[in-house]
């Protein structure tokens, strides 16, 4: 029994699954100290995640902008870089998105396609400035990417006050073209009988197209992550983004130009980030950019959800979804039973917190070995 404990405390998905049940169990510690029931408060958890159609769909919403800013992470990382710059690169992705969305008028399957090469572009070049800082003058790019964040944030601000940019009495820009919209039936919802259309027929689609913003993004972000494990895995171009990640020098001295490779890293990982902050604008309400006191996090939810799904390009889609998940259920918990959303954040804390420290379990693993062999 000893031997296949110790294997499995070994194995990845296992210290992830368990620093996930931790975590849960941390939740519920703060919960009861709260005064709270913890098994009811997580039965309002899961019941707001799977009661009805429509949640199902809203978590799925909320996770796909999430799932490809940790994507963007995910990316770096495997190059040998933290971006923690994926805020700011959603955020210039989705001016990007508003911009063309707005002031392009094209048919509506071409339409999306350009917002979302265009938002690419700009967030691309956005991460590729931390890139050059840190090839050109070795500026670590942990620094340039937060101080960067600042700047798509008040440049977010500052594009809004724009002539002819602002929507009057109001502190966010005009929504974008229906044509660029990527929502799920989003013609028969805007037909003038469509919305009686959709109640008369089936049930599901009735409740998920009418009251979500169910949106093809989802499909993007999971084509998106396939491609990364492709390119990353499969290609020549993944190899020595990976080669200088691992080792500069050996690298350099296989002929890899070390610095290219550092600033088209980044300048990829940012356009993810890009795509990200596109989708979000073209498949929710309402569609347009606001002026902001602080960042959304989402480039920071990205580094969660990254980090739950073991940097890896496939197992950030569930890390995504369950992170969506608790985070679209706890507002039942807050509903039903006053639950401080604080609550959540200690979950999600200590979850990122034991996998961070995943090491753990196998020391653990390691001492059963040596208590075995003592023996």
């Amino acid at each position: 029994m000893s031997n296949k404990i110790q294997k499995l405390l070994r194995k990845t998905w296992v210290s992830i699954l368990l620093s996930v049940v931790i975590g849960f169990g941390v939740g519920a510690i703060a919960l009861a100290i709260a005064g709270h029931n913890p098994f009811r408060a997580y039965s309002y958890l899961f019941q707001g995640i799977f009661s009805q159609p429509r949640h199902v769909a809203w978590t799925i919403i909320n996770a796909t902008p999430i799932i490809l800013t940790a994507l963007s992470v995910v990316f770096a990382y495997k190059t040998g870089l933290f971006n923690i710059g994926a805020d700011g690169q959603f955020m210039m992705g989705a001016v990007a998105a508003v911009f063309l969305g707005h002031y392009l008028h094209l048919p509506p399957i071409i339409h999306p396609i350009v917002v979302i090469l265009g938002a690419m572009l700009v967030a691309g070049i956005y991460g590729g400035i931390v890139g050059l800082l840190k090839a050109k003058f070795g500026i670590n790019e942990v620094i340039t990417s937060i101080m960067l964040n600042w700047v798509a944030l008040y440049f977010n601000n500052y594009y809004i006050t724009l002539p002819g940019v602002r929507k009057p009495n109001t502190d966010a820009s005009w929504e974008i073209q229906q044509t660029a919209y990527i929502r799920v039936m989003n013609n028969v919802k805007f037909a003038d009988d469509g919305v009686e259309r959709l109640r008369a027929g089936n049930w599901f689609f009735s409740d998920v197209v009418l009251r979500t913003d169910l949106n093809y993004g989802i499909l993007i972000a999971i084509a998106a992550c396939v491609l990364v494990w492709f390119i990353l895995n499969k290609t020549t171009l993944g190899y020595s983004l990976k080669a200088v990640g691992f080792n500069k020098d050996a690298a350099e001295f296989a002929g890899i130009n070390v610095k290219k490779n550092i600033i088209t890293s980044m300048f990829i990982a940012g356009a993810i980030a890009g795509i990200a902050g596109a989708v979000f604008i073209m498949g929710q309400a309402p569609h347009r950019v606001t002026t902001l006191a602080f960042s959304e996090q989402y480039g920071f939810h990205g580094l969660s959800v990254a980090l739950i799904g073991a940097v890896h390009p496939i197992g950030i889609i569930f890390a995504g979804l369950f992170f969506g998940g608790i985070r679209y259920g706890s507002g039942s918990m807050q509903a039903r039973m006053g639950v401080p959303n604080e609550i959540i954040s200690i979950v999600i804390g200590s979850i990122v917190f034991f996998i961070s420290i995943a090491s753990l379990f196998r020391i653990i693993a390691d001492r059963i070995e040596k208590k075995k062999g003592g023996k």
